[in-house]
């Protein structure tokens, strides 16, 4: 691009200004994606996309609106305030709408420390072809692997700004490199599928391509023979994989959009005791080489380290502007927003407490149970936290693993499940979201 996305976002806002808007803000994101697929040795798909989206939120009085589009071209610009104006006239009045007051405004905008953005090369396409091939050729050198369902690799990177009439214009930089392969194990009905992956910011910490397709490999031949489990009430250990979902549906509950409409389980939880005591939910955004981080949010408000749970006791919800004045509440910067539609409150990195015992350890510790590697649908009430998820993986007896399982529920209510957790120490500390192995005690399987 010849146009800066500085400049042009400041080119969006004058156009709203001159259209009638009292307030507005803009973004604008300009980025490149490539992804490589291969099967059976030979490339099978090959994608690239270029291209750049600008959003326009404009406020009249206490209306507002939102439009997007693709075309940067001055003409379309005017055109695009014009058409957000005349929504914004028809819209309901929203008396907590509106932009941050320009003292909250966050006045540290380098996010070159965080390290978002590669500056190496973009890959070649015959390079990221490669890698997805010896991640191929490693999964199928088991002789427990009958195919390979796809191998993967891909690159992206993405500039973003953001800017309103309030005086705040700031951007950065993002970029990501990912790798997965997905193998499978057996024939016909006793196919078992498994997988491994990995995603980082920089190429130069992305895991092996073998390595990646080695994994894949051994975890879809130990899931060979799977059979349901016994239906009852068992303890029930979620592998790291996905230990993550269950801290997400608490995260869900503390979103200020569900506590304003009244829809939380959680909604009169604050100050309560929702994780044992000892376990901490940390917020931080500061993170270097992590793809959640930033230094500043949707709406130009500073971020900061928070406790969404403090040993064990709720402490707060996650908050933008406009839900924070429906509460009463101050935002807690944790405002996100595409180009077509206002900020929402959305978190960035997040980190539980980990525990002092592996996951073997807990293994061992929970006798005869289930512990689950890979989940597939959910049924979560928003307002009760009733929970059940389809789930698969190993049968426990004696503090072993006997043999793999699949087609089982696995249910309970999420209110109580949480209070009875037990971590790990296995979290992986690069992911946006560092859960460990959980263990919740007393789970109700559905089974044989």
């Amino acid at each position: 691009m010849t146009q800066s996305l500085s400049d042009l976002s400041d080119q969006i806002l004058q156009a709203a200004k001159g259209a009638g808007a009292d307030a507005a803000d803009a973004i604008a994101v300009d980025g490149t994606s490539l992804s490589i697929s291969v099967r059976e040795g030979a490339l099978e798909q090959a994608e690239r996309s270029e291209g750049i989206d600008i959003g326009l939120r404009v406020f009249v009085g206490q209306r507002q609106a939102c439009v997007s589009s693709s075309d940067t071209k001055p003409e379309t610009l005017i055109q695009m305030a014009a058409r957000a104006v005349a929504m914004a006239r028809e819209a309901p009045e929203d008396p907590h709408a509106g932009l941050a007051e320009p003292s909250q405004l966050a006045t540290n905008t380098a996010t070159e420390g965080l390290e978002l953005f590669d500056p190496s090369d973009e890959p070649d396409p015959a390079m990221l072809q490669e890698d997805a091939m010896r991640a191929e050729a490693a999964a199928l050198r088991n002789k427990g692997v009958s195919q390979v369902q796809s191998a993967s690799a891909g690159y992206g990177r993405r500039r973003i700004h953001l800017a309103a009439t309030n005086g705040f214009s700031a951007g950065y930089a993002r970029s990501d490199r990912g790798l997965s392969c997905v193998a499978i194990s057996g024939t016909g009905t006793g196919m078992e599928r498994d997988y491994d992956y990995d995603s980082r910011v920089f190429q130069a910490d992305l895991r092996d391509a073998e390595e990646i397709g080695r994994i894949a490999a051994e975890r879809a031949v130990e899931r060979a023979g799977a059979k349901r489990p016994k239906t009852g009430a068992f303890p029930v250990l979620f592998d790291e994989r996905v230990a993550s979902t269950l801290i997400g549906s608490l995260l869900q509950a503390t979103n200020g959009m569900m506590i304003a409409r009244g829809s939380s389980w959680l909604r009169d939880a604050l100050g309560a005791q929702v994780l044992p005591k000892g376990l901490s939910v940390i917020e931080d955004p500061h993170r270097t080489r992590v793809t959640g981080s930033r230094l500043f949010d949707a709406e130009g408000l500073p971020t900061a380290q928070r406790a969404i749970v403090d040993d064990g006791v709720l402490t707060g919800w996650t908050l933008d502007l406009s839900t924070g004045r429906k509460l009463g509440m101050q935002s807690t910067a944790n405002a996100a927003r595409g180009t077509g539609s206002p900020p929402q409150p959305s978190l960035t990195n997040v980190a539980l407490t980990q525990g002092d015992k592996s996951r073997d350890d807990l293994i061992k510790e929970m006798g005869t149970g289930l512990l689950v590697t890979s989940m597939i649908g959910s049924t979560i009430n928003p307002n009760t936290g009733d929970y059940s998820r389809g789930a698969a993986g190993f049968w426990i007896e004696n503090g072993e693993i006997t043999y793999p399982v699949n087609e089982c529920t696995v249910a309970g209510n999420l209110r109580d499940m949480l209070k009875t957790i037990v971590p790990a120490n296995d979290a992986r500390m690069y992911l946006s979201r560092v859960v460990p192995s959980l263990l919740v005690e007393g789970l109700t399987l559905a089974g044989d």
